[in-house]
C-alpha cells in the first residue's frame, strides 16, 4: 500500500451497512486463467469489515457535499506529468465506453475507450448526462485519489488485494466464480457482465448494457452485493505483473508472496510516462466471454492512479484490530 494508504481515517467508520468478514487463511489466485493471477498461493486476513456494496452516486455526493472534494476528471491534467501530450487534450475529462457499431481490432482499446471532455461522476457520459435514475448505482470516473480521500473521510480504508478476493469469495476455496463453478447457473445471470460479440453488441440478456443498480443481482456467501460485474474496484496494493515471491529460508525454499513497490508497478509499455499503478478486482458490465474473462474473484487489472473510467468504482473497509 502505499503511504496515503497508512494515514488514519478521519472519523470512526459507521459499519451498520458493512459485512463483518472473520479472518483466515485462503488459496489466492488462479493458475487458470490469466498469467497475471498465479501462482495460487496461501494468504491470511485478519478480520474486518467491507461495504456491502460498492460506493453509490448518492453516497459520493453526501461526501462532496460534504467536503467540497474535486475529483481528478474535473481538474484539467498537468502538461508536465504527460510529455508529448496534445495540449487540446488537456481538458477535465474522463474514459467513456463508446461502442463501435461493428466488429474491430480487439488489440485496440481506442476502438472503444473515448477520452470525453466534461466526463465526471456528476455527468457519467459527457456533460449533457447527469445522474437522474443512477442514485443507487455504483459511483464512476473515480481515480485512486478520489476513493481514498471518500475512505479517509468516512473513517475507513481501502482494502488490500488479499481482503477483497477473501470477501468476493463469499468461503468458497477456488471456485471460478463468487457463487461456484458456472458462469450462469441454470441459466441464471448472477453479475452484470457483457453478454453477445464485445465491444459492438450487448444483447442485455441480464437486463442491462452499463452500470446497475447495487443489489440487482444476488449476494456472494458473505452477503456481498457486486463484487463481481457492474464496475471494478480500486484496492490499496501496487500492481506486479505477478503474484510474487520471494525466499523466507534457504535451508527448506519455503516461499511467501512478497509485497508489490510503487516503483515496479510502472508500465513497462510506456517508459516515458512513470504513473504508478494499482491492482483493481472483480471485472464489470464489459468483461465479456470472447474478450475479458475477469468476472472472477482471482481476476486482477493495472490501472494508473491518475486515470478514471466508466467502469471504475471502488468500496471500503475498516479492521477490526484497530478498532
Amino acid at each position: 500500500m502505499s503511504r496515503a494508504d497508512a494515514i488514519s481515517p478521519m472519523r470512526k467508520a459507521n459499519t451498520a451497512s458493512m459485512v463483518l468478514i472473520p479472518g483466515g487463511t485462503f488459496r489466492m489466485g488462479s493458475n487458470c486463467h490469466y498469467p497475471e493471477e498465479g501462482p495460487v498461493h496461501e494468504e491470511t486476513v485478519e478480520s474486518f469489515h467491507i461495504d456491502s456494496a460498492p460506493v453509490t452516486n448518492a453516497q459520493f455526493a453526501s461526501f462532496v457535499a460534504a467536503t467540497g472534494h474535486v475529483t481528478v476528471a474535473e481538474i484539467a491534467p498537468d502538461p508536465r506529468m504527460y510529455p508529448g501530450a496534445k495540449p487540446d487534450m488537456l481538458k477535465p475529462g474522463s474514459l467513456v465506453f463508446s461502442p463501435p457499431p461493428h466488429p474491430v481490432d480487439l488489440s485496440n482499446i481506442a476502438n472503444w475507450w473515448t477520452f470525453v471532455f466534461g466526463a465526471n461522476w456528476r455527468h457519467p457520459y459527457g456533460k449533457r448526462s447527469s445522474l437522474a435514475g443512477l442514485e443507487d448505482h455504483p459511483v464512476v470516473h473515480v481515480a485512486y485519489t478520489d476513493a481514498l480521500a471518500y475512505a479517509l473521510w468516512a473513517g475507513k480504508k481501502l482494502p488490500t488485494e488479499a481482503e477483497w478476493e477473501y470477501a468476493a469469495r463469499g468461503g468458497l476455496d477456488q471456485a471460478e466464480f463468487a457463487w461456484g463453478g458456472e458462469l450462469t447457473p441454470g441459466g441464471r445471470h448472477m453479475a452484470n457482465t457483457w453478454q453477445g460479440p464485445f465491444p459492438h453488441e450487448n444483447s442485455m440478456a441480464d437486463g442491462y448494457v452499463r452500470t446497475s443498480p447495487v443489489g440487482a443481482f444476488p449476494p456472494n456467501g458473505y452477503g456481498l452485493l457486486d463484487t463481481i460485474g457492474n464496475v471494478w474496484e480500486w484496492t490499496g496494493d501496487w500492481y506486479s505483473q505477478t503474484h510474487q515471491r520471494v525466499q523466507i529460508a534457504p535451508c527448506c525454499g519455503a516461499c511467501r508472496p512478497r509485497d508489490a513497490r510503487e516503483e515496479d508497478s510502472f508500465d513497462p509499455r510506456q517508459p516515458s510516462i512513470s504513473i504508478p499503478r494499482k491492482v483493481l478486482k472483480g471485472g464489470s458490465h464489459l468483461c465479456s466471454p470472447d474478450y475479458c474473462r475477469r468476472y472472477r474473484p482471482a481476476a486482477r487489472h493495472a490501472q494508473p492512479i491518475d486515470t478514471s473510467m466508466s467502469h471504475i468504482g471502488f468500496r471500503c473497509v475498516t479492521r477490526v484490530r484497530s478498532e
